[in-house]
């Protein structure tokens, strides 16, 4: 069956078995391997990926469910050279031990991050009207679905609230009062 995604900014169709997941169709038919395969079954989030803007579990989702959707993995969200707020905070902050669930964990927290920022509540939010604040509990709560092994959690929050923080540090400064 042929399948077209675009994977960062990039169309990619693939002639895929219809049973594929979108985790196999990313990384085995479009050698895009940030992406992590872990549990398989949609419980440690390393498999996280953004279809058109909102995260989900690559491992639950069959490809053929995505024919024309756009798609960002860790590969699309930065470089080694122009890393994204949330790559540079995670190497700031240690956010990262082995590694292996920080795609998926900074795939989840960019979308994380946008929810808040469009005031979606979330289970442990004090108001369903109100902005929903980063604070630590909002955060594990919202990245919940995204496990680390090696429990690096305190930094891995850390970093979400640097990037926050700096974020409405640029709000609050207004467009012309950038520096």
């Amino acid at each position: 069956m042929q399948v077209t995604l675009t994977l960062n900014d990039t169309p990619h169709r693939l002639d895929l078995d219809p049973r594929t997941t979108l985790l196999d169709a990313i990384r085995s038919h479009a050698g895009l391997t940030g992406t992590k395969k872990g549990c398989d079954h949609g419980q440690c989030g390393a498999c996280t990926v953004l279809v058109n803007g909102r995260r989900i579990n690559a491992c639950l989702s069959l490809a053929v469910m995505h024919d024309g959707d756009r798609v960002t993995t860790i590969e699309g969200l930065g470089s080694p050279d122009a890393l994204s707020p949330l790559q540079a905070a995670f190497i700031e902050t240690d956010g990262f031990q082995c590694g292996y669930c920080t795609p998926g964990q900074i795939c989840s927290a960019t979308a994380m991050l946008e929810e808040l920022r469009a005031g979606w509540p979330s289970h442990v939010s004090e108001t369903l009207d109100g902005p929903a604040l980063p604070t630590e509990a909002e955060i594990a709560e919202r990245m919940s679905g995204n496990l680390c092994r090696c429990s690096a959690y305190p930094n891995i929050i850390a970093a979400i609230r640097l990037v926050a923080a700096r974020r409405e540090d640029r709000s609050a400064a207004g467009p012309g009062d950038a520096t």
